[in-house]
């Protein structure tokens, strides 16, 4: 098993209806990217698309992927405009994985240094730190 010190939150800065499945081809044509961007994709429904095996590391904010693993929900374009199934979703796999690594890091993709995107809309490392008391 990889050796996990961060758990990350991104969100897609798309509409909330973008479908997985283009923001997959977006990652793979556009980007030629081998690997996904995240492991798990959380619809306005609160449906989780599980994209790729833990164990692969993903895209999610370059230089930190090795030890980390990424969620995202599918939103974000202009504000942080969950829904509450999105929440649920987002804290029940956060919960998770906190619970397989307690020593992980909870974390916004715009916490990590020398990133200038406001990803993911909301403050991660504020919205879970109840996870880490």
């Amino acid at each position: 098993m990889r050796e996990i010190k961060y758990i990350v939150l991104h969100c897609t800065a798309t509409d909330q209806d973008a479908k997985p499945e283009s923001i997959v081809r977006y990652w793979k044509e556009k980007l030629g990217w081998r690997h996904t961007g995240y492991h798990h994709l959380v619809e306005a429904n609160g449906r989780i698309n599980d994209l790729q095996d833990i164990e692969i590391p993903s895209n999610g904010v370059k230089g930190y992927n090795k030890n980390s693993i990424h969620i995202s929900y599918i939103g974000g374009k202009d504000e942080d405009d969950r829904t509450v199934q999105q929440v649920d979703s987002l804290l029940r796999l956060v919960t998770h994985y906190k619970r397989l690594f307690p020593e992980a890091e909870i974390l916004g993709h715009r916490d990590f240094p020398n990133v200038t995107k406001s990803c993911p809309r909301f403050n991660a490392k504020e919205e879970y730190k109840h996870l880490t008391q």
